[in-house]
């Protein structure tokens, strides 16, 4: 069975954005021929699930390439019905039923790239199964919150610890069977 992975970076003190959506503070770690894992990441994966918030922010400051490499399913998760672009589709149907014929399909794993409402739905549904998360040496004081309140807690197992020069650590961990 596919797994879901979630790859994403935070602050030290847990947010994933700044206010305004603002993700500005992962230049504060950008160093030329460190990608911190994620080219090697999304060698495992085939389908991606992403907020449109999300979406949308790193479609004006990457590119649609970013996403959309054309070997991927691209599943944007959002309230307002768009047609779909390529292998990008606009889904607006409910998103634990998504994930779970996802997983029974044939595949690679699943990336979630954020944002946070989609992580909490996952996370209330039990859904996610392995943790892959960048901690940047910065405190932001306010935010979006990598973890909302009201879910059920979950024991995760740890897996590996990478410490970086930029002075990023990133921590690996899978749900607890």
């Amino acid at each position: 069975m596919r797994k879901l992975s979630l790859f994403i970076a935070t602050s030290l003190d847990g947010y994933i954005a700044k206010p305004n959506d603002d993700l500005s503070f992962l230049k504060l770690v950008e160093k030329d021929g460190e990608d911190y894992g994620y080219a090697q990441f999304t060698d495992t994966i085939d389908t991606l699930i992403i907020g449109r918030k999300t979406y949308d922010y790193v479609l004006n400051e990457i590119g649609p390439s970013h996403y959309d490499n054309g070997e991927r399913d691209v599943y944007v998760i959002t309230r307002t019905e768009r047609p779909d672009a390529g292998k990008i589709k606009f889904y607006t149907g409910d998103l634990t039923e998504l994930v779970h014929n996802l997983k029974s399909e044939n595949g690679k794993n699943i990336y979630c790239d954020g944002g946070a409402e989609i992580i909490n739905e996952l996370l209330k549904n039990d859904l996610i199964d392995e943790f892959i998360i960048s901690v940047i040496p910065v405190l932001l004081g306010g935010g979006t919150r990598l973890f909302k309140d009201g879910r059920p807690e979950q024991l995760l197992e740890f897996m590996t610890a990478k410490t970086f020069d930029t002075g990023l650590i990133q921590l690996h961990y899978k749900r607890k069977k």
